[in-house]
């Protein structure tokens, strides 16, 4: 069994847009159907910067709040009625605190839970501390001998995956993915575990063909260049209503289309008339159901899923402030930033 830190340990919490605070951590004991969690590793993404600077939309936080959704650790103690062979165990977990009753619910689809959004690093404490309490059943048991600094990307990951089985790639069929960020390299990666005929990846910089290329993309182009067409699958993981476009143009007619980003309020998106005569299948993602969860686990297990080379930064809790003036920063030097306990 892992052992538990030593003292208190220290959380960091956002008291409101441009305040946070670095406060003594006390873990909160498991109560019946929880899990006590030691925090290996917890990232920081574009959803962490609009905490902290206070652009995410109305409903979706509530200060004060400890941060951290994308996580990895090791499970100290567990509450009544969760069986007992967890403790000691690796772990990642759902951020969705879905109500497991409705309608929605029932079906699998708990990103879309009827009861009202509630999530960890956003409306709940969340991972920016020594430990994490939470849901046992929200929790995805790793490998014995898993990486956890790799593990802690398993949450982008698998939002991700939930767009690869949206997408439904054939073997065979030409693919595409849109965006290099951390998003796009994973989108490479499971799109090309379904050996594809062809892999084409589209960004705005040059220096992310040589990773691309290194996770299975048989093409590189940059988005001002001449663009292929005719493509069977389009992932769009940029988040900007210029990328959506550009994914739909490299559609075949009755193509299909799975966005991931989410551009800024007011961007114009995509041409309803194209999507029509073109016939183009069109879905979207916000968040990671469980059934996209378990996929991401058995392909990180297998060694198909490779985050390691994506992270490039890993500081204490104490450099919060810089981790999230690094992740936005739009250094080409600068990918996944951890920050570890």
């Amino acid at each position: 069994m892992s052992r538990e830190p030593a003292g208190a340990g220290t959380a960091v919490v956002v008291d409101a847009p441009g305040a946070h605070r670095l406060v003594p951590h006390t873990p909160r004991e498991p109560g019946p159907g929880e899990a006590l969690v030691a925090v290996h590793a917890a990232g920081i993404c574009g959803s962490d910067r609009e905490v902290y600077q206070g652009n995410r939309p109305e409903g979706y936080v509530r200060y004060p709040l400890t941060p951290g959704h994308e996580w990895s650790g090791t499970v100290l103690r567990v509450g009544p009625g969760v069986p007992g062979g967890l403790a000691g165990r690796k772990v990642v977990g759902e951020g969705f605190r879905n109500c497991q009753v409705c309608d929605r619910c029932h079906a699998g689809e708990t990103t879309l839970c009827s009861a009202g959004y509630e999530e960890t690093g956003f409306t709940q404490p969340g991972a920016m501390a020594g430990t994490l309490t939470l849901p046992a059943r929200l929790l995805h048991v790793l490998p014995d001998d898993a990486d956890l600094t790799a593990a802690a990307l398993l949450e982008p990951a698998a939002c991700v995956a939930a767009a690869a089985l949206k997408a439904q790639a054939r073997p065979g069929e030409r693919v595409a993915v849109v965006g290099t960020g951390t998003l796009g390299m994973f989108a490479v990666q499971f799109l090309r575990a379904n050996s594809p005929a062809e892999l084409l990846v589209v960004g705005t910089r040059d220096d992310r063909e040589e990773l691309s290329r290194r996770f299975g993309a048989t093409d590189f182009r940059t988005k001002d260049q001449d663009l292929p067409g005719g493509f069977d699958v389009v992932i769009e993981t940029a988040g900007s209503a210029d990328a959506a476009r550009t994914a739909a143009g490299l559609l075949r007619r009755g193509g299909r289309l799975v966005l991931t980003g989410i551009p800024a309020p007011g961007a114009e998106g995509l041409d309803p008339t194209d999507l029509v005569v073109r016939q183009l299948e069109v879905h979207t993602v916000f968040g990671a159901p469980p059934d996209a969860w378990a996929h991401t686990v058995r392909v990180f297990a297998t060694g198909l899923l490779d985050p390691l080379p994506l992270v490039t930064h890993e500081l204490p809790l104490t450099d919060f402030p810089r981790a999230i003036d690094l992740a936005g920063s739009g250094d080409p030097k600068v990918g996944k930033v951890l920050l570890r306990p």
